[in-house]
């Protein structure tokens, strides 16, 4: 299913780079939502990206954390396990996004595109099946465990969000990580008994 995700964005994302008319009827604006009853666009501006860099990191993430995070699910759920983890990632598509339609509404200038929060959804759901597992940003030499990044990342993008001085959905990081945590462990919940025990071995 990953690589599924992964073609069909990567594809959709280009053709919408080269159509501003499919782009712009994608992305995601509240106000078209609310006054124009447009519900898709809770889904589809997760098909499209501002460029090919925010595109390739995008699904560079997914392509990391995907593939382990489908079979953590297939393992822990058998056979449906690939039909919770395409509900995570359409979970975190939706559920990041709800913030920001609370608040801009009735704005008819604010868009936003990309699949960060559902991406983030994946992420974390990684913490909870290997919360010790290392984790880092590419531009940084060293690696930490996998819930202290989470934890930093966390803190960083609230922090960011209420700034508001970038043209970056931080809202919607913060809240897609919060989804993939809360889904993980809502699905399978003995998850948070071992991801307690393994945090434990921090200390």
């Amino acid at each position: 299913m990953t690589w599924i995700i992964i073609i069909i964005t990567c594809i959709t994302s280009l053709l919408a780079l080269n159509r501003r008319d499919v782009f712009r009827s994608m992305a995601f604006h509240p106000s078209a939502i609310r006054y124009s009853n447009q519900y898709y666009r809770f889904f589809s501006y997760a098909l499209i990206h501002a460029d090919l860099m925010h595109l390739g990191v995008n699904m560079f993430v997914l392509y990391s954390f995907g593939n382990a995070v489908e079979q953590y699910f297939n393992i822990f759920l058998g056979p449906k396990g690939s039909f919770f983890y395409v509900l995570l990632y359409l979970g975190g598509i939706l559920f990041s996004t709800l913030p920001s339609y609370g608040q801009h509404k009735d704005n008819p200038a604010y868009s936003a595109v990309g699949a960060s929060g559902a991406v983030s959804a994946v992420v974390f759901s990684s913490i909870v099946f290997n919360p010790l597992g290392g984790m880092g940003l590419l531009f940084l030499p060293f690696v930490m465990p996998a819930v202290v990044f989470g934890l930093l990342y966390l803190v960083l993008s609230a922090y960011m969000a209420r700034k508001g001085q970038d043209n970056i959905g931080h809202d919607a990081h913060f809240w897609g990580a919060v989804y993939g945590l809360v889904f993980t462990i809502a699905v399978e919940p003995q998850l948070f008994t071992m991801f307690i025990e393994r945090i434990k071995l921090l200390f």
